[in-house]
């Protein structure tokens, strides 16, 4: 994910550039080696964020996570509370849309929060199947506001140190997130004063739309 939105590409011959190679990158972790996690250690992260952003100069927080389907009522209104909280900062908070789709109202949350941008996966041509998730929400909001390009997306290996290869290719809505973070990065270092909210309307009315299967 850090390698999409940042990667300079500086590792090795044929390397591959990230979207905003000019960006300081916090990590937050919050998932284990495994890629998975719990609400409680996402909350954590966020509430990391929300006491250090002024610190660090944050302006853009990527969350390329989304909690699995049929999460406790509780816990889903504090992950959505949670990722307004930084909204409601100023902080442009992108989240990925999950792999639950492409069924109506597979948003993952907290994709499914009316303020944030979250961010759906392209269809690609050699997809088997597509799996983003779609909206409308419960509460009829329509929802991604952005889809990106999330199929076979080459990035920073983790495992480097061991394999020694450097790049790998992975697919899924938490791949197309941060692709829509750069632009946002990008988009703040030519309009530093932009608003979150600005952002958002920007972004929307700068995509192109297409008919389903087209």
């Amino acid at each position: 994910v850090g390698g999409i939105l940042a990667g300079d590409g500086r590792l090795s011959k044929g390397e591959y550039s990230g979207m905003a190679p000019g960006a300081s990158l916090v990590i937050v972790k919050v998932l284990d080696a495994r890629g998975e996690g719990s609400v409680e250690q996402i909350l954590e992260g966020i509430l990391w964020l929300k006491d250090n952003y002024k610190r660090y100069g944050i302006r853009v927080a990527n969350v390329s996570v989304g909690a699995k389907k049929g999460l406790e009522g509780k816990k889903e209104q504090e992950l959505i509370e949670a990722v307004e909280m930084l909204w409601d900062l100023g902080i442009t908070v992108v989240v990925s849309a999950g792999n639950r789709g492409p069924a109506a109202g597979s948003i993952a949350v907290p994709g499914n929060s009316r303020k944030v941008i979250t961010v759906g996966s392209l269809d690609e041509l050699g997809m088997k199947n597509g799996c983003s998730g779609v909206g409308p929400t419960d509460h009829c909001i329509v929802k991604p506001e952005v889809t990106a390009p999330g199929y076979q997306v080459s990035s920073c290996n983790s495992r480097y140190f061991r394999t020694k290869i450097p790049y790998v290719r992975k697919s899924g809505t938490s791949m197309a997130t941060p692709v829509v973070s750069g632009a946002v990065a990008l988009f703040l270092s030519k309009f530093p004063e932009a608003q979150n909210v600005d952002v958002k309307l920007r972004f929307r009315q700068s995509c192109e739309y297409r008919e389903e299967g087209a």
